[in-house]
């Protein structure tokens, strides 16, 4: 199945799957054993709110983004890279007199193995540099920690390890491990002379003492194949945070032993674990569908005030329609926890430790002609928060992508589209709204 992307255009920097990116490029027509492929695209568009709240500017800008892609099939292998650029200016910044440039980096790889008809590995792996939270984190229907452009050299890595095993006609076993990397750019939070949390000239905490962590995990599925066509599975993950900021992040006016009122980065690691069950089902050649759902039990053993644990709901639907061929409608729904931005402290000194997610999303891929294409993708993210301040609050996250695509030839398309952002919060200053036009060019050979 075709994996969900959160936007089009301007706001398509990262890839869900490296292989649907290497689709999008034509590595590996079978016009011919051509082994790369390398094009650019070049746009221009207007953003009516690049600063998000409360520097909110809008700017006209051009975007450039070069890629060269590599992909070498073989007979029991297949692998494959693609690297992107990204190259952004805006005007409204170079009347400003600040740096009009902003640039982007993509690193994605994979490998596919089949060791035997039996046992299959795969190795995907995306590494990414910049602004935009589609970039940062390329499946968002986990929920998105800061879900704003933020400024500076930010970088995300997302690494899977996995391995399929059948050991009989009706019993498999998918084993697989994931590793995400996050490290923002905005740094530096420390405690003034009067014991004031400041990050620069602004009281608070930084991106980087909330935000930067390594995310890890190791899930097992025991699948029972019923029919050909239809798989049941039982499964179990267990997920491990780790804050790697080393900044304070909070004051608070308590003190017991062992914890002097100030709250660190690494005070809100934490441990869960997910059990589930699932089923896979190819309905018709058309329609297919996965359904797993289960809860989770999240321990945040490292806050050293007010350590919790708490039971989640967890679940992970989808569902594709190919209604004619060329053209599809993919519905999704997923329930869990995630990492969050917010942190400040309630009235008895807890702070906020990761929200909890709820996100639909609709994906629909129209081919009106041969050469003309068009998507609609659609997005809903509602969150809550478990302790601190912000946990009586609540956020909703609305975006919408549009785009046509018209490809003259093999070698030649061009795009239009317009992205829409609107974040409504309870949380004083986190609300915003943005629009975003584009027209460009692509060209690949």
């Amino acid at each position: 199945m075709k994996k969900f992307i959160v936007s089009a255009g301007l706001a398509a920097l990262g890839a869900a799957t490296l292989e649907s990116a290497m689709a999008d490029s034509g590595v590996g027509d079978s016009a011919g054993p051509k082994y790369w492929n390398l094009g650019a695209t070049l746009r221009g568009f207007y953003d009516d709110n690049y600063g998000i709240n409360p520097n909110k500017r809008g700017s006209f800008g051009l975007e450039a983004d070069p890629f060269l892609s590599v992909h070498v099939p073989l007979q029991q292998t297949d692998l494959g890279l693609r690297y992107t650029y990204g190259l952004y200016w805006y005007e409204d910044r170079q009347e400003l007199g600040v740096n009009p440039f902003d640039q982007t980096h993509q690193l994605d790889l994979w490998l596919d193995h089949a060791f035997n008809e039996r046992w299959k590995g795969k190795v995907t792996d995306t590494f990414a540099v910049g602004q935009e939270p589609e970039l940062l984190n390329p499946n968002p229907v986990a929920g998105v920690a800061a879900p704003y452009r933020v400024n500076g050299d930010n970088i995300s890595n997302h690494g899977l390890l996995g391995l399929d095993t059948e050991w009989t006609r009706q019993l498999s076993t998918s084993l697989a491990y994931n590793n995400g990397f996050f490290d923002y750019d905005n740094s530096g939070a420390t405690l003034n002379e009067n014991g004031q949390l400041v990050n620069g000239n602004a009281p608070g905490s930084s991106l980087a003492g909330l935000l930067d962590r390594i995310e890890q995990s190791v899930s097992l599925d025991l699948q029972w194949h019923l029919l050909k066509e239809t798989v049941a599975f039982v499964g179990y993950s267990f997920s491990w945070v780790d804050y790697t900021g080393n900044e304070p992040i909070a004051v608070v006016p308590f003190v017991r032993p062992g914890f002097d009122g100030i709250y660190h980065s690494s005070d809100r690691d934490n441990l869960t674990h997910y059990a589930y069950l699932g089923l896979s089902d190819e309905f018709t050649p058309n329609l297919s569908a996965t359904i797993r759902a289960g809860g989770s039990y999240t321990d945040v053993y490292a806050d050293p005030l007010m350590p919790s644990t708490s039971l989640d709901p967890y679940a992970d639907i989808s569902l594709s329609y190919t209604y004619i061929p060329g053209s599809y409608v993919q519905f999704g729904f997923t329930q869990n926890i995630s990492a969050t931005d917010q942190v400040a402290p309630n009235a008895v000194g807890g702070i906020t430790q990761y929200a909890k997610n709820s996100v639909i999303y609709v994906d629909v891929n129209h081919r009106f002609t041969p050469k003309l294409i068009g998507t609609v993708i659609g997005r809903v993210q509602y969150s809550t928060y478990e302790g601190g301040a912000a946990s009586s609050f609540d956020t909703t996250d609305y975006g919408l992508g549009i785009n046509l695509t018209y490809q003259f030839n093999t070698h030649l398309s061009v795009d239009a589209g317009y992205n829409f952002d609107d974040v409504e919060s309870q949380i004083s200053g986190y609300a915003y709204t943005r629009n975003r036009v584009y027209l460009g060019l692509t060209a690949n050979y």
